[in-house]
């Protein structure tokens, strides 16, 4: 029977990992074995963080809303149940934006929703 050598898909295989790990410090960049440990690890931490830069996002957008909105003497949870009594469906982050880079269009928001408010109580 012929032997089969099956280096040719193994060095393959070992050359993608040491591929994707360039730039790692020490044998987890030169060893097959730690850089795959390594770029599969990396992988996984790169995956996480994609969902956590969207809650962290989330929450900056959140805080500068509430600083702005507690500048004008309201708080956010206040501020977002009138907008949404006003049918203003505006997104945090476009709030965030106008809340830190427009200042009169936030203010004529807070005031809409203090209208809101006052009518409510």
């Amino acid at each position: 029977m012929v032997r089969i050598k099956r280096g040719n898909v193994a060095v393959k295989r070992r050359k993608k990992y040491l591929k994707l790990a360039k730039g790692y410090i020490g044998t987890n960049s030169r060893l097959s074995t730690f850089a795959t440990e390594q770029v599969i690890q990396s992988l996984q931490y790169a995956y996480i963080s994609r969902r956590l830069k969207k809650r962290q996002f989330r929450r900056f957008w959140i805080t500068r809303i509430n600083i702005t909105s507690r500048f004008h003497q309201n708080t956010y949870s206040k501020f977002m149940g009138a907008l949404r009594g006003l049918n203003i469906f505006l997104n945090r982050k476009i709030l965030a934006f106008l809340a830190f880079h427009d200042n009169s269009i936030f203010s004529f928001l807070d005031q809409e929703s203090r209208q809101t408010q006052l009518v409510s109580l």
